[in-house]
């Protein structure tokens, strides 16, 4: 049996997921709820809809991609393509959530929303140069089955 960590980090990845889905449709009933209490949020809807969901979509592809590599960690078999591939991906998504995040510059500035955006930036190249280590093993690991 895997240990408590294990199961504990696929239960949070897997409650993120479905919650985040969860999230994102009720996004335009949240954003008008919450409309009434602060002027900004009634006086953007659009926008915020616009900015939120597609920043959130992306954010659940994100969680998606974990999902997938965390079950190649509980199979015991890391090193794959497939992963190289969801590491891409997710830092992708990551830079576009900051390219996002920047538009809602336009409409507010927060200290949170530079903040939000310099840690999805770093994420995102973090992912991606994590992808090339990931397809360097990727190839030595497929080098030395040839060899064995």
């Amino acid at each position: 049996m895997k240990d408590k960590l294990t199961l504990l980090t696929k239960f949070i990845l897997d409650f993120m997921f479905f919650s985040g889905i969860l999230v994102i449709l009720t996004l335009p009933f949240t954003i008008r709820f919450y409309g009434r209490y602060n002027s900004h949020f009634a006086n953007n809807y659009i926008p915020l809809i616009l900015l939120l969901s597609s920043s959130g979509t992306l954010a659940i592809l994100i969680i998606y991609e974990l999902r997938k590599m965390f079950r190649t960690v509980l199979n015991d078999d890391c090193f794959i393509p497939e992963n190289v591939i969801s590491l891409r991906r997710m830092g992708t998504y990551s830079l576009i959530i900051a390219l996002i995040t920047a538009g809602r510059l336009f409409l507010y500035i927060t200290p949170s929303v530079l903040i939000v955006i310099l840690v999805f930036v770093i994420a995102g190249l973090f992912s991606k140069v994590l992808s090339q280590v990931f397809d360097k093993a990727v190839t030595y690991k497929l080098e030395n089955d040839f060899t064995i």
